[in-house]
């Protein structure tokens, strides 16, 4: 065991794919493979392919088998594969399992079975529909949906997008239109979203069976759904059903929070509905989803119909998108090395607005900085060392957390209501100071955040994304932040000035304007040097 430890490993490269009868390759997401040293010494390991149909393992040297753990069914046949191949030291090894070197058998299913399984397995169905499943932004939430109609009509889950009656519609992510929600459903929680259609062009859509009634579904049936996250990977996530309860379908799919709307299939490729988020009685929102089923997304469908015909498509202009490099990480772990010791490098402020410009290093180090420079915390009751700046408290960014977590390379600037006490709350505290009452400081929110305008020099900065933030004040009441995206380049010495114009919900229309302090506008700078290089 020893002289094996000392063994530098070896890299084994698989890639599967098939060719459909258009003669377009195929890759086999999910496949089950076993990896056997020969002779064996140890149970086989098993590797799954990713959603391209490839995987990567390290080995150390000597002789292996690969084979299948079971078929995998594609268009009427079932494909296997075992293969031996020779691992060297320090050596990477490709292997390509394809048509030609694969046992093959028709993919009949039990003759006593009285239903048969289905001639193509569920994991296929990521690389045929992931190009027509798209990303839908509001300023609240993010969501999936599903080209539906070649006329521009994108399917969605209403609780995903809320009450908004805009979206932006994200089909790749270098493209991103502006998009219209032409008809909703609120009791099967469907929407019917309208872009331009030269925004989908070449797309598929995912086709419904709105004339001929679908065949049944029934309790244990496998569910596949695809759905885009917030980095806009497209994803197959598993399940079953598991209660039909009038026309909704409960299902153990575990879809991510910021993901719902993706088109939901059966193993045999049909379309049952779309995934929407599930709540308790209490109101609470569980990792489950439901399904709302395809009728509903039919009834929508023919409600917007007259709108279509009545109204235009909006502007397909491209909207701002996020850059496609991630930031390095090594530079990100700098920033945690060295920590951050206050915000107030990054910070202005208005009569009514508090402005924190957060970069990728900014929060990295916020979330992770190191021991050595997190000396104390607010659980520490033991007195803080006087020569050492607190660690900044933890900020947090809401429904736009996980956003935030990935560290995309964008800069964002928050913008957050101040509290202030009135006038005569001041004068009376005053009052009753002079008869030896203290009374603490009695603030209130003036207004909360409508929105921001951002100038370098003259021009105006257009955000890839205008987020925004429920902050809550009291048990009851919440109060509106203002989370704005904007390309990593916006800012910077290059501009003459950087000017911020900002509105508050009670005075939406007349703009509190300020100029950002050059050493912001280079820090901010700066902490992108490593993103250029």
């Amino acid at each position: 065991m020893a002289a094996a430890a000392g063994q530098e490993l070896g890299t084994l490269q698989i890639r599967i794919v098939l060719v459909d009868s258009q003669g377009s390759a195929v890759p086999v997401a999910r496949h089950g493979l076993l990896v056997s040293e020969n002779p064996a010494s140890a149970a086989p390991r098993l590797v799954l392919t990713a959603h391209d149909g490839t995987a990567t393992v390290k080995l150390r040297p000597g002789n292996y088998t690969v084979e299948s753990e079971r078929a995998v069914r594609f268009a009427g046949r079932a494909y296997e594969w075992r293969q031996v191949v020779d691992i060297a030291a320090g050596r990477d090894v490709s292997l390509d399992l394809t048509v030609e070197n694969a046992e093959i058998a028709a993919a009949a299913g039990d003759p006593g079975a009285p239903d048969p399984s289905p001639d193509t397995d569920g994991s296929f169905l990521l690389p045929q529909w992931q190009g027509s499943v798209v990303a839908v932004w509001t300023p609240r939430a993010h969501a999936s949906g599903f080209v539906i109609d070649a006329r521009g009509l994108i399917a969605t889950s209403l609780p995903g997008i809320g009450s908004s009656s805009t979206v932006e519609v994200q089909p790749t992510p270098s493209l991103k239109v502006a998009g219209t929600v032409l008809a909703a459903n609120h009791a099967g929680d469907v929407a019917v979203v309208r872009v331009d259609p030269e925004a989908i062009a070449g797309v598929k859509p995912v086709p419904l069976s709105c004339v001929e009634e679908a065949r049944a579904i029934a309790g244990g049936d496998d569910l596949f759904a695809v759905g885009v996250s917030l980095r806009l990977q497209r994803g197959l996530e598993t399940g079953t059903v598991s209660r039909l309860e009038g026309p909704e379908i409960e299902s153990t799919l575990l879809i991510t929070r910021e993901s719902p709307g993706g088109p939901v299939f059966t193993s045999d490729g049909r379309v049952v509905g779309l995934t929407t988020p599930a709540a308790d009685r209490d109101g609470r929102e569980r990792a489950e989803h439901r399904i709302a089923r395809t009728a509903a997304v039919c009834e929508v469908l023919a409600a917007a119909e007259p709108k279509m015909r009545d109204g235009e498509a909006p502007p397909g202009l491209p909207l701002p998108t996020e850059p496609l490099r991630p930031f390095p990480v090594d530079a990100l772990k700098a920033a945690a090395d060295r920590g951050v010791r206050s915000l107030s490098p990054y910070q202005i402020s208005s009569s009514a607005f508090d402005v924190t410009f957060v970069t990728p290093p900014v929060a990295y180090a916020m979330q992770y900085q190191s021991p050595e420079t997190h000396r104390t915390t607010s659980h520490d009751t033991r007195k803080a060392d006087p020569d050492v700046a607190p660690a900044p408290p933890r900020m947090e960014f809401g429904h736009w957390s996980a956003y935030v977590a990935d560290f995309p390379p964008v800069l964002l600037v928050r913008v957050t209501p101040k509290a202030v006490e009135g006038f005569w709350t001041t004068v009376a505290r005053g009052a009753a100071s002079t008869q030896g009452i203290s009374i603490p400081a009695i603030k209130r929110y003036s207004s909360g955040f409508s929105r921001l305008q951002a100038f370098c020099g003259p021009t105006e900065v257009m955000p890839i994304h205008r987020f925004t933030l429920d902050m809550p004040i009291s048990e009851t009441e919440t109060m509106l932040e203002g989370l704005y995206v904007y390309d990593p380049g916006a800012f910077g010495p290059a501009c003459a000035e950087v000017r911020l114009v900002l509105y508050s919900e009670k005075e939406p229309e007349n703009g509190d304007t300020r100029v950002v302090d050059s050493k912001v506008v280079q820090r901010v700078w700066d902490d992108f040097a490593a993103y250029r290089r």
